[in-house]
């Protein structure tokens, strides 16, 4: 062994041992040498490293060593070590680098592994690494010797010691702290500290607070009490940063302070008591000598008069506070107490009292008469208050405004109330904001201009109206809502008057509004909303006064009117044509000079002008002379005509320039006009319009009711052409193509990539529509499919034939057949595959194609008209034999025999049973084969008694 390091060695420098042959360590050892810092002892042998290390345990700061030495190996070496100095850094320097070299002293625990590539500067990487390694270590000494301290001291037991986390968790808690609360150690800790059993709910807010300020690297300090009534802790948190300068825990620290907080708590009970007791009596107590003067002086005092126990003292006698000749001492020498003298004191800031005072004879301490003084001044103000407030009401009975209230009130208002300044917002319903009505002289000098509030704002005006809760504020300066200058304002009141507004009080003093001033503007606002609410109450009867008035006048208008419309309809139900119709309706309307002219128009197809087709009235040269074309709509007939919406004109004479028809209007003594749509289930068959000599001749009932008429003239129209429809040799056939979703088999057609056609069925029930379909693919398939439409209620596969079948579907919304069928036309036909559906509709003269098409239109807005053609209605045995045969069944029956053919039940073998189509049908087996016995009797009869033909496919 070579040992270079000496007793005189300065402590920073760094110890090595360098093992290994002389050849190899002398580049290793100059070089540390060389470094100040570093010094060299030298082991040839390993053993001798090792019995070394094992004599000077701390000695040694590293270890340097090849990866062969003469006695063994270098990864030996490392595990000898390893065996007397587990922490001590080893270096070892390999020669050849091998892989298996590496993973062998790397689980020996080697701690830096460099490998001698012959390089020159291997000497001093050697002695980087040792440095490196080396101040490493004795961080880690320096830390643990740093804990075993900390340790120390974290389990003195005369302290509750606790290390919290950042985030606030529970990491450590000593030994006298787990003992004071019932529960283990390993459940306390990565809990929230402040959540931990120690705390109450009193305390955990304070303990959260003082976490957060130790984390912000402040220390706090504060005394509680633990949990359960526990010892009272002086609590002290302080933050521990780490290396980068953040605070990496709070250390939190509380002693036991219990004996003296309970000393110092019954001294302040003690105290607070004496102080209570003294500075908050009702009375002002004071007691003086025969000479007047003062021996006592009560606390309060200032309650009352304003002065101090010192500056009463100032004074000298009870006269100077109170005035001479308060009572006469011969009546209290002979009665010994003198109850309820009132008189007038003035306090230091100069405002008048009036006191109640009671005199009696004492002997206390060098005193003998005590005088109890009771401030009244509230009282008397009430008192006057209230009845200033009593004139106040009696005239506000007289008041017929709102306005007229607010300004009497404000002008009684100094005389009722305590205050500087006040002032009646009132509430604009059409402008949704309070506005002020009437305000104080004095309340513009204070707050200057009185602004309007509308409800969005924040302010306490607008506040008080929205949530109609008074609101009374000591000092405004300290509320953000309320909006003003108000420079010498400091106290306000705000209290809610109904729906009517707020009314507002304010003072220059801070908490100016006391308990009796408070009441007192109580009960002038309550006031004030009595009278509101009367002004009000007067004001809707006079309106209710004058909407009876109208509704009278109204009445009468109505009543002429119904008159008309009874007429009317009698007409309707004897007309036998469209003509006839509109000829009566204008013809009734204009009739014993009810309206002064009527008449009805039509678009034709194609058209772009209103044509007149039937007029009745005074002055028909009116409709030579005006311009009834839709692309530029002037008259009232053309625009709803455009719009099929009614419009009416109340007063013609408005503005006559702006139109030519007006002039013409006017000019025929015409003064205002309705025109109403002829529409009916979404089919306009033109425009009625009707004019009346007289202004305002059309109000909304009579709006209502002549828009009814429409409805009602449109239907008749419709039934009328339904009638001559059946009695028609021609029919016009209209084949539609569809790509509307709102078509039920088409979206059925795209959804399953078939062909769906409509096969008869239908019926009206009450949960829709049902037909039969027959399609192209499995009607499971196909059902399933239509359970996922909104149309479809339900779906139900009646049978299979082949790779289709047939589908009974129930149709939640209208279908096209039942509404085509209302306007007396027929769907023949309805096909749908992927692309699109295809419908032919057959319609009788004199039903219009373009009525027909308005429905289709109306419907299914993605349809197209592509093919028209006329044909002769065959009147044919078969249309008889049919005809006679559905007029002697019932639709249920029809539907029972319908439902029971395409299910298959007819076939051979049958393809569904009576019992599944009676399930089909939701009815029982002995309902379903009396239905079928029922149709097969009357089928039977029909064909023996009529001459058979074909039949169409179903009927509608």
């Amino acid at each position: 062994m070579a040992a270079t390091r000496r007793a005189a060695d300065p402590p920073e420098s760094i110890s090595v041992l360098v093992a290994g042959r002389a050849d190899w360590r002398d580049d290793v050892v100059a070089t540390v040498r060389e470094d100040g810092e570093l010094l060299a002892t030298t082991a040839t042998q390993g053993r001798d490293g090792y019995e070394w290390l094992a004599t000077q345990p701390g000695e040694v700061d590293c270890v340097v060593c090849p990866d062969d030495l003469p006695d063994m190996t270098g990864v030996r070496f490392v595990e000898t070590v390893r065996a007397v100095a587990p922490d001590v850094p080893v270096v070892l320097v390999a020669g050849d680098g091998s892989e298996d070299l590496a993973r062998r002293a790397i689980a020996a625990d080697v701690t830096e592994y460099v490998v001698d590539d012959g390089r020159t500067s291997l000497a001093a990487d050697v002695a980087r690494h040792v440095r490196q390694a080396a101040a490493d270590y004795r961080a880690t000494r320096t830390r643990r010797r740093r804990a075993r301290q900390f340790d120390a001291v974290f389990d003195d037991p005369g302290t509750f010691t606790w290390v919290v986390a950042p985030d606030g968790r529970l990491r450590r808690a000593n030994r006298t702290a787990v003992a004071h609360v019932d529960a283990a150690r390993a459940d306390l800790v990565e809990e929230p500290f402040a959540a931990t059993p120690w705390w109450g709910p009193s305390t955990r807010d304070d303990v959260r607070t003082a976490l957060r300020t130790a984390v912000d690297g402040e220390v706090t300090r504060f005394e509680t009490e633990l949990a359960d009534e526990g010892p009272t802790l002086d609590l002290s948190f302080r933050p521990v940063r780490g290396p980068d300068g953040t605070v990496a825990s709070v250390v939190v620290e509380g002693v036991d302070v219990t004996e003296r907080a309970d000393l110092e708590r019954e001294l302040r009970e003690s105290e607070e008591l004496h102080r209570v007791t003294l500075n908050n009596m009702t009375d002002t107590v004071l007691v003086t000598d025969d000479d007047g003067e003062f021996t006592y002086i009560c606390p309060n005092v200032h309650f009352i008069f304003g002065y101090s126990v010192e500056e009463i003292e100032e004074l000298g006698s009870i006269d100077a506070l109170l005035g001479e000749d308060l009572y006469d001492p011969e009546r209290l020498e002979s009665e010994g107490v003198l109850t309820n003298v009132e008189c007038t004191a003035t306090d230091k800031a100069g405002r008048e009292h009036t006191l109640l005072v009671n005199v009696r004879q004492v002997s206390i301490q060098g005193g003998t008469t005590l005088y109890s003084c009771r401030d009244i001044t509230k009282r008397k103000e009430r008192e006057r208050a209230l009845t200033a407030l009593h004139g106040t009401s009696r005239e506000l009975l007289y008041a017929e405004t709102e306005r007229e209230i607010a300004d009497r009130v404000i002008e009684d208002a100094a005389d009722v109330l305590d205050v500087d300044g006040a002032a009646i917002y009132l509430f604009d319903r059409d402008r949704n904001e309070l506005w002020p009505a009437a305000s104080t002289d004095s309340l513009a000098s204070l707050y200057g201009p009185l602004p309007r509030f509308g409800l969005d704002e924040t302010s306490l005006t607008a506040r008080t109206f929205v949530e109609q809760e008074t609101s009374a504020v000591d000092d405004v300066r300290t509320v953000e809502a309320f909006r003003g200058p108000a420079a010498d304002v400091r106290s306000a009141m705000f209290i809610p008057l109904a729906d009517h507004g707020v009314f507002v009080a304010v003072a220059r003093e801070r908490g100016a509004f006391d308990d009796v001033t408070r009441e007192v503007v109580d009960l002038l606002a309550a006031t004030v909303e009595a009278g509101l609410d009367r002004v009000e109450r007067e004001e809707e009867l006079r309106e209710q006064e004058r909407t009876l008035q109208d509704r009278n006048r109204q009445l009468t208008r109505l009543n002429r009117t119904n008159e008309i419309i009874r007429e009317i309809d009698q007409a309707l139900v004897t007309a036998d044509s469209r003509e006839a119709i509109e000829r009566a309706v204008c013809d009734r309307l204009t009739a014993s000079d009810r309206f002064a002219f009527a008449w009805v128009g039509e678009v034709s197809p194609g058209a772009s002008t209103l044509q007149p087709r039937a007029w009745a009235g005074a002055d028909r040269g009116y409709l030579d002379g005006v311009d009834l074309g839709l692309d530029d709509p002037a008259t009232p007939a053309a625009k709803t005509a455009e719009s099929e919406t009614v419009t009416a004109v109340d007063n013609v004479a408005d503005d006559p320039q702006v139109a030519p028809w007006r002039t013409a209007a006017l000019s025929h003594g015409y003064q205002s006009v309705i025109s109403v749509p002829l529409t009916h289930d979404g089919v306009t068959y033109g425009t009625l319009s009707v004019y009346a000599d007289r202004a305002d001749e059309f109000d909304e009932r009579a709006r209502t009711v002549l828009g009814e008429l429409g409805v009602t003239i449109a239907s008749a129209i419709r039934s009328v052409e339904r009638k001559q429809a059946l009695f028609s040799d021609t029919v016009t056939e209209l084949d539609y193509r569809i790509t509307d979703s709102n078509c039920v088999l088409y979206a059925l057609a795209r959804r399953t990539d078939c062909s769906v056609d409509l096969q008869g069925g239908l019926r009206q029930a009450d949960d829709g529509v049902r037909v039969l379909v027959a399609v192209d693919r499995d009607p499971a398939t196909v059902v399933s499919a239509a359970d996922d439409l909104v149309g479809v209620a339900s779906a139900r596969a009646l049978s299979t034939v082949g790779d289709g079948g047939v589908v009974q579907l129930t149709l939640t919304r209208p279908f096209l057949a039942t509404k085509l069928a209302d306007h007396g036309a027929t769907l023949t036909s309805l096909t749908a595959d992927p692309d699109a559906a295809t419908a032919t509709v057959r319609v009788p003269n004199p039903v219009e194609t373009h009525t027909v098409d308005d429905v289709v239109s109306t419907a299914l807005a993605d349809s197209e008209l592509v093919a028209q053609r006329e044909r002769d209605r065959q009147v044919a045995t078969a249309r008889q034999f049919r005809s006679r045969f559905l007029d002697d069944v019932t639709e249920r029956q029809l539907e029972v025999v319908q439902t029971a053919y395409y299910s298959g039940y007819f076939e051979a073998p049958r393809a569904n049973s009576g019992e599944d189509v009676a399930a089909a049908l939701d009815i029982s087996p002995a309902a379903f084969y009396d239905h079928l016995r029922k149709v097969q009797r009357t089928l039977f009869e029909t064909l023996f008694e009529t001459a058979v033909g074909t039949t169409g496919r179903f009927n509608n």
